[in-house]
């Protein structure tokens, strides 16, 4: 018996087609199908075998729970009614035109309930005896009266389906940051839960916009490489681990999975890398302190302190002619005195010079400290200077008549 993948509805619902007397179908051809809801037109997707209609099965029930609440099943059995007539297009392109202008009304009714819940699409079946609302709210609503008046407004079956943020994305449709439709709205069938653990293990950096999807979810491509990072890292330490030795500590710096090969520092302060299939017999050879362990190290893998003495020789400029053939010196501090100069204390250590502060001096017991008094006006009157000079000698003289007290003793 033949058994026939088909596509149906916006949400794109799979539909298992496995009759005698199916004629031979064509993948992309439509056809007219009965399904839970009614006769709605579908795609055919292809010819599959019982194997693969056993996987669509099994994959769809290990999916996330994320999917259509109180609707439809992801995938169902159907029944073939027959191929779509030019009769059946026709009617299913004005349903689609006339699905515009319900769901720019339906918006206007729902904002006169003042409801918290988002209108994504709506979807008329090949007959129009029933209409479907797909929605998102993040809390429970009570549509009740709004149905009544869709219902008035439409004169046919109302059905709100609620839906999730990454089944708006399948619904709406759309272009991914790669540059090509989204995978929820053009080949994948089930959502599969996906964690921060997958973007770690693949060492991606964690930008939010770099690996958040339309939906504002984690992107669900982050989880087709996953497999093979996973098995990829059960070779491998984690990184900052050590390879201890009898010659020293080995530490892991971390994994270059383009190039394949694992970053590593030596005892000494070098940086190497080595291939992932000869991490295994490079780390038995670190336990067991063999010669020649380390391999050739990657370019400008080692860091060295900069000294003077690895400065270049100095270059031997020739000598320069004037106009009348005759050898002149450059002008100039020469380029021996340039290379030979010795770099400064600091330069070395990386240390900077810091200025020594000066200390405050100690004030004597029982004296006073007189405040300047702050000039808030550069131009002043001489009348006004004149009094402040005296002010500050009246303040001086105080001053010198109090006597010092002594800590303990009588003043």
């Amino acid at each position: 018996m033949k058994v026939f993948l088909t596509v149906f509805g916006k949400p794109r619902y799979l539909g298992l087609v496995s009759e005698a007397g199916i004629p031979v179908l064509v993948p992309g051809e439509p056809v007219v199908v009965e399904t839970s809801r009614g006769e709605e037109v579908a795609k055919v997707a292809g010819e599959i075998s019982g194997e693969q209609a056993d996987f669509y099965v099994r994959s769809n029930e290990e999916g996330s729970k994320e999917g259509v609440q109180n609707g439809e099943p992801g995938l169902q059995t159907v029944s073939f009614v027959r191929q779509a007539t030019d009769r059946d297009l026709l009617l299913d392109g004005e349903n689609r035109s006339l699905e515009e202008g319900v769901l720019y009304k339906s918006r206007q009714l729902l904002g006169e309930h003042h409801l918290a819940m988002k209108i994504v699409d709506v979807e008329y079946l090949l007959d129009r005896k029933k209409l479907f609302f797909y929605f998102t709210s993040e809390q429970r609503v009570d549509f009740r009266a709004y149905v009544r008046d869709l219902a008035r407004e439409f004169k046919t079956r109302i059905e709100l389906r609620q839906i999730g943020v990454r089944d708006e994305s399948k619904v709406v449709k759309g272009i991914a940051p790669c540059g090509r439709p989204c995978c929820c709205s053009y080949w994948l069938h089930a959502f599969m839960p996906i964690g921060i653990k997958m973007v770690k293990e693949q060492n991606l950096a964690l930008n939010p916009s770099k690996i958040s999807g339309l939906c504002g979810r984690l992107m669900c491509c982050m989880s087709y490489e996953h497999n093979v990072y996973r098995e990829l890292w059960k070779k491998l330490p984690n990184p900052g681990s050590k390879i201890k030795g009898p010659r020293g500590n080995f530490l892991m710096m971390g994994v270059d999975i383009k190039e394949g090969s694992v970053l590593l520092r030596s005892p000494d302060g070098t940086h190497f890398s080595v291939e992932v299939d000869s991490f295994e017999e490079f780390k038995e050879k670190v336990l067991a302190g063999e010669d020649g362990m380390i391999p050739n190290s990657r370019p400008n893998g080692n860091r060295k302190k900069s000294s003077s003495n690895d400065l270049p020789p100095p270059v031997e400029i020739p000598p320069v002619r004037d106009a009348g053939g005759k050898d002149t010196k450059a002008d100039g501090p020469s380029v021996d005195r340039v290379l030979k100069k010795e770099p400064s204390s600091g330069l070395e250590t990386g240390a900077k010079k810091n200025p020594r502060r000066r200390k405050k001096k100690k004030k004597p017991i029982g004296v006073e400290s007189v405040q300047s008094p702050v000039v808030k006006d550069k131009q002043e009157s001489p009348e006004k200077k004149s009094s402040d000079t005296t002010k500050k000698k009246r303040r001086r003289r105080s001053n010198r008549k109090k006597p010092v007290s002594s800590e303990g003793g009588d003043s």
